[in-house]
């Protein structure tokens, strides 16, 4: 990353988060607090929702023009509401959803596969019209060791799983900045 957040910045961040979704299912007007300098910063982010340990919604963008603090509202109710794997979030589900934020460093284009380091990295991959990402925690959270990682990634992108060795695929990698509620707020 080429910049940090503080604890400070980071528990703004998932208010901010929490604030965009409960105030849309409660129909009533955003109370956010003022961002600090670095939160207006643009960059890539993505915002997970789980409920009860399990993937509730996840939206992000790669890169951004837009200031982080915007892009995190913007993201969580994407997450909450637009995710088209899921159905709606609802009020009920406020209590137990829990908010995990991934601040993204700018995309890096890789010669090699070496390059990839599993735990650190995050890997966006395109060939043609098709693309997918897969932030750099769900390696280890799944256990992949680097060639499952890549295949997985070809998989999110709609491609055969192979795809990673095909020359017309071109491969970045980032790292994140992943910070989350625990335990979750109670709304």
């Amino acid at each position: 990353m080429d910049f940090n957040l503080t604890d400070q910045e980071k528990k703004l961040l998932l208010t901010t988060a929490r604030e965009s979704i409960s105030s849309y299912l409660e129909k009533r007007k955003p109370r956010y607090q003022d961002p600090t300098k670095d939160l207006e910063k643009p960059c890539g982010a993505f915002v997970t929702l789980t409920f009860h340990e399990k993937l509730r919604g996840c939206i992000g963008y790669m890169t951004s023009t837009d200031p982080l603090i915007k892009s995190i509202k913007e993201l969580a109710r994407a997450s909450a509401f637009s995710d088209p794997r899921f159905p709606q979030v609802k009020i009920g589900e406020l209590p137990d959803l829990r908010i995990e934020i991934s601040v993204l460093s700018p995309l890096k284009k890789i010669s090699s596969l070496q390059e990839i380091r599993v735990g650190e990295h995050g890997i966006y991959m395109k060939r043609g019209y098709a693309s997918g990402v897969l932030l750099p925690q769900v390696a280890v959270e799944q256990g992949w060791d680097r060639n499952t990682f890549l295949t997985h990634t070809c998989y999110k992108a709609g491609l055969p799983g192979t795809c990673f060795r095909d020359p017309q695929t071109e491969i970045f990698i980032f790292s994140a900045l992943i910070f989350k509620e625990n335990p979750p707020a109670k709304a």
